[in-house]
């Protein structure tokens, strides 16, 4: 049940940080963004790495958390590029994607799952699927043909995303969360942070800072929540949180009216008749 928990919580904390950044990737340069999101987590998490004190690091461990760090920070420079050129629409379904694949990853590592938790979380993932479809073909194909640097853009950053999942859980198992969640940024600070500001290109618009700041915030709940839901299942984690694609997609639907299509609408059901069928499962 906590896997459940913790990967939901992760989708509803990183679906308003994908909300943030689609917004403020266009009025500032992506790599900027990411290293100001990495600022404000440092500045959260960096205490809390400090009192729980400097773990005992082995060499197994500290490569996982490496993974789990550079992997989080590199997808996030290439989803916030995607989120410059392209719609959120087509980016941030393809993005979720990550769940899956970390999922495929920890299977073929070993993880086992039950049968009956396989077919729901195959339930999940054709949901977060379906309900990221554009309104019709045509207006997918156009998204396609408009903005294909944002499908590779957003399909490197699933790829990375996916890795440092299964690198996170695997860093969780024997690592303080707090380290587990400073790894990315501390990272994302000493490689993009400070280099750029000591190149003068780390330009900051106002109207873009309450925006940076709610994901930075945004993406340190969701690591949290994630890292402890995978202690007690990677796949299930994994793929619960790449349910913040269904999320945006739902609150948008409240907050701005956006419509949601039949096939939409079926997703999002898919979704909700696949995590209650989890919840049964593993209560």
């Amino acid at each position: 049940m906590l896997a459940i928990l913790g990967g939901l919580g992760a989708a509803a904390a990183w679906s308003i940080s994908t909300l943030c950044s689609s917004r403020s990737s266009r009025m500032m340069e992506p790599m900027a963004v990411v290293a100001l999101v990495m600022v404000v987590g440092l500045v959260i998490t960096a205490p809390i790495a400090a009192i729980h004190g400097v773990p005992s690091f082995s060499a197994e461990s500290l490569t996982w958390l490496v993974i789990s760090g550079a992997g989080n920070v590199a997808g996030l420079v290439l989803t916030y590029n995607a989120f410059r050129i392209g719609q959120v629409a087509l980016v941030a379904p393809l993005v979720s994607t990550e769940g899956a694949i970390a999922a495929l990853i920890a299977l073929l590592a070993g993880e086992s799952l039950s049968p009956g938790v396989g077919v729901a979380l195959a339930v999940i993932a054709i949901g977060v699927c379906l309900s990221a479809v554009p309104e019709s073909v045509e207006t997918e194909r156009r998204l396609l043909r408009s903005h294909p640097a944002a499908v590779a853009f957003a399909l490197g950053a699933a790829v990375l995303f996916g890795t440092s999942l299964y690198a996170t859980g695997r860093a969780a198992a024997t690592l303080p969360s707090s380290w587990v969640v400073l790894s990315a940024r501390l990272i994302g600070t000493v490689a993009l942070a400070i280099p750029l500001a000591l190149a003068g290109r780390l330009h900051v618009v106002a109207r873009a800072v309450p925006l940076v700041i709610a994901a930075g915030v945004c993406e340190v709940l969701g690591f949290y929540s994630y890292t402890a839901g995978a202690r007690h299942g990677i796949a299930v984690a994994a793929v619960l949180s790449s349910q913040f694609a269904t999320i945006a997609a739902v609150v948008a639907y409240f907050l701005f009216k956006d419509r949601l299509s039949r096939i939409q609408l079926a997703g999002v059901s898919s979704v909700i008749v696949g995590v209650a069928l989890l919840s049964a499962l593993r209560a």
